[in-house]
């Protein structure tokens, strides 16, 4: 169950845009009644439905691989400088941990109007994931095998990358499960209050608050991109949490 929660979205996502008629995805008017009815401008629900998911998916993905790149690298660095540059750079982190995500992402939008949604995303989990890889590497490096390899003359680089980020691979793949579907929930957020994408977009968190007004009328307009998110943030809780268990001693 949990992989066809995963797998039906991401398919629809990822693999849709193929099956709609180029005239459709140029942009061209579009007033056949399909599968799923039509929307409040007459498109095609089910047409639009497969073109939505990909900008969804692929703005959480690579804000997500963004966050954890550049969060792990300034979480290291912390953990190993001295303590001065340590607060210099966590310090800045607190600042942003202190303002709620969803005003950040808006204060940021209305910063950066040309829609870098990735990197508004990014933004929001940098703090929380530079924080986590400190501590995990702060605690790694107490244990008697960092200080066994320190007397045997090993580099601070050799520790950190043979043993230290090796030793914090679970907990980090452990956040990255949950940490994805909070960037899905962002951008759906983001899509619904119109940031980052055209009001006219085919996106999923788009169609429900463009057709949330005709919802008794064609409720599949917004029923049917709701319910994709849905099965996508629930799928991928599921399977990471199935994979954490079985990879577990």
């Amino acid at each position: 169950m949990r992989l066809l929660l995963l797998a039906v979205p991401l398919a629809i996502a990822l693999a849709g845009p193929w099956f709609v008629p180029g005239e459709v995805v140029h942009g061209v008017s579009y007033t056949g009644a399909g599968l799923l009815g039509t929307d409040f401008a007459g498109r095609d629900v089910w047409h639009q439905v497969l073109l939505g998911g990909r900008s969804l998916v692929l703005t959480a993905v690579l804000a997500t691989a963004g966050a954890y790149l550049l969060g792990t690298g300034w979480g290291l660095a912390a953990a190993r400088a001295p303590r001065m540059a340590d607060e210099a750079l966590m310090r800045p982190l607190d600042v942003l941990m202190a303002v709620p995500s969803l005003l950040l992402l808006l204060v940021t939008a209305a910063l950066a109007p040309g829609g870098a949604l990735v990197w508004i995303v990014l933004l929001i989990h940098l703090p929380d994931i530079a924080r986590l890889v400190r501590a995990c590497a702060l605690e790694i490096g107490t244990r008697p095998a960092v200080e066994a390899m320190r007397l045997q003359g090993e580099s601070r680089w050799r520790i950190t990358a043979g043993f230290v980020v090796p030793s914090m691979a679970r907990v980090l793949v452990t956040d990255a499960g949950t940490r994805l579907t909070g960037s899905l929930y962002l951008v759906a957020a983001a899509s619904f209050l119109g940031v980052g994408v055209p009001p006219d977009a085919a996106d999923w968190a788009v169609m429900v608050d463009r057709n949330r007004g005709g919802l008794f009328l064609n409720p599949w307009a917004v029923l049917a991109p709701a319910l994709l998110i849905v099965m996508l943030a629930v799928g991928l809780n599921l399977t990471a949490d199935r994979a954490l268990r079985k990879a577990a001693p």
